[in-house]
């Protein structure tokens, strides 16, 4: 997994490629520590380069959007297809992490 953390005008990005696993989550936490202690009011995850997500990766993703919520900023993924969006879709959970963006819904 390869991820990079960004911010610009308009939102911080969090990209991520590769696979979310129970191997490579551990990777993600100091970042997830990041944006929590940033605070950026408008966060999107883009997983357009995304292959695989597991449960632990699904996790990951769940506790960021609870850290973003908590300080009341907005967080939506982007770009979620095939393995990934499929198990988003199964566990209901592209209603919440895409809903807060009308385009990630149609990908």
């Amino acid at each position: 997994m390869v991820h990079n953390f960004s911010t610009q005008p308009s939102a911080s990005i969090l990209r991520v490629a590769g696979e979310l696993d129970v191997i490579s989550v551990r990777d993600l936490g100091p970042t997830i520590g990041r944006i929590a202690e940033e605070r950026p009011p408008n966060l999107q995850v883009d997983l357009s380069g995304l292959r695989l997500i597991d449960s632990k990766g699904v996790g990951a993703l769940v506790t960021l959007f609870k850290a973003v919520r908590r300080y009341d900023g907005k967080m939506s993924v982007l770009g979620a297809s095939e393995q990934p969006l499929a198990v988003l879709r199964l566990l209901k959970l592209d209603r919440v992490l895409m809903a807060q963006n009308h385009e990630a819904r149609n990908v």
